[in-house]
């Protein structure tokens, strides 16, 4: 079945540390009739504004869980300082972020990059900016060493969007590093996010309109990856040497939909109904996991996807297939009906693992920064302008 001509819109979130905003990475196509936009760049269903601007205190990600939560700042020099979000490996050496941030899938990288870590014990990060070193409670630790997925593409949606950034020396003492989920199917299982991102005074009904830098948390499940069975190869597969997206691997490229109760907003019940054909279940058609529902935005971009404490999945990207399959507010907000989109851990397990040195090997690593990267990309096929 095909679907009726719509606009997609991806957003992969590398939002802007001040007003001045560069232009996105941007790339269109057109399969089966369908015209598609991909543009690289928490939002819950009340505010996530500061508790003084009204915003509800249950987003707030100050439990001793999330001190491994980092945001990342990424100085391109010319090109704008930009923030993102990462997760500490178990033996706090290194952050597991999303490849996008440090990357535009050719030897490109940052001029620095800075982890910062807070401690909600010693300070308020959770509701003033992180990005600002000496703030009480927040640590900043250089990064020295950039290790990125060797099969990412620098295509917005791509299930390879996943680096390694070596810490230049340890991680404060408060921080929490994570275990990996090792499980290889994250389909319908619930699941909990945090991130340095955009925030909404209003929530879902509106989305993204308030700045980064500000620790949140929620939770959503993880509704199907593209290459579910159910969509016999819609999504996968390749004709004239490109997939739905492009060339990147999109098989394991899970996403969750933002609900806020209304069948009308169920995006992922909407789009494997109406646009598939899919028959309705319990797999595609549900209504939310209640006011802790939330979904990612701007500078979320790299933060971690949580299952009982285990590092799960990155966050990727943002996507939006219009008003047609539930997009509360029309265009690539957070709102009501989208979809945020994640890199899982599983489909890069061996990278991961094999990317996070041991303690005690910093000074290895120091002047390296920038050099590593694939020694050999796959060809990149679809057109991405900078």
């Amino acid at each position: 079945m095909r679907f009726s001509t719509f606009a997609l819109l991806g957003a992969a979130a590398l939002a802007p540390l001040s007003a001045a905003h560069a232009a996105p990475r941007v790339a269109t196509g057109s399969l089966n009739g369908v015209d598609w936009r991909a543009e690289s760049r928490i939002i819950g269903q009340t505010s996530t504004a500061t508790v003084v601007g009204g915003g509800n205190p249950i987003y707030l990600g100050t439990a001793a869980q999330y001190r491994g939560t980092v945001g990342l700042l990424m100085d391109y020099g010319a090109g704008g300082a930009f923030v993102c979000s990462g997760s500490l490996s178990a033996n706090g050496t290194s952050i597991i972020t999303a490849a996008h941030c440090v990357s535009d899938g050719t030897s490109a990288r940052p001029n620095s990059v800075t982890a910062f870590f807070y401690n909600p014990a010693q300070g308020d990060a959770a509701e003033t900016p992180i990005y600002s070193i000496g703030s009480p409670g927040v640590t900043a630790v250089d990064v020295g060493f950039i290790h990125v997925n060797p099969l990412y593409t620098g295509e917005v949606i791509d299930q390879n969007d996943i680096a390694v950034l070596k810490l230049t020396a340890p991680a404060p003492s408060f921080a929490v590093g994570y275990d990996l989920y090792t499980g290889n199917d994250l389909t319908g299982l619930g699941f909990n996010v945090a991130g340095y991102g955009g925030r909404s005074d209003v929530g879902g009904a509106l989305g993204q309109n308030l700045g980064t830098g500000r620790l949140r948390q929620g939770d959503n499940r993880y509704d199907f990856a593209f290459g579910d069975d159910d969509f016999g190869g819609f999504f996968t597969d390749v004709v004239d040497g490109t997939n739905f997206f492009g060339t990147a691997d999109i098989e394991f490229s899970y996403v969750s939909d933002f609900d806020n109760g209304l069948a009308a907003n169920d995006a992922s019940c909407r789009l494997a109904t109406l646009g598939l054909g899919v028959a309705a279940s319990d797999k595609y058609c549900n209504t939310g996991v209640g006011a802790l529902e939330v979904n990612i935005a701007g500078g979320d971009s790299g933060g971690p996807g949580f299952i009982d404490g285990k590092l799960a999945s990155v966050n990727s990207y943002g996507l939006s297939f219009g008003a047609t399959f539930g997009d509360f507010n029309p265009g690539l907000n957070s709102s009501w009906g989208e979809f945020s989109g994640y890199a899982p851990i599983f489909a890069s397990l061996a990278f991961v693992q094999g990317a996070i040195p041991e303690p005690g090997t910093w000074v290895m690593m120091i002047g390296g920064f920038g050099l590593v990267g694939a020694a050999s990309r796959r060809a990149r096929r679809a057109a991405l302008t900078a």
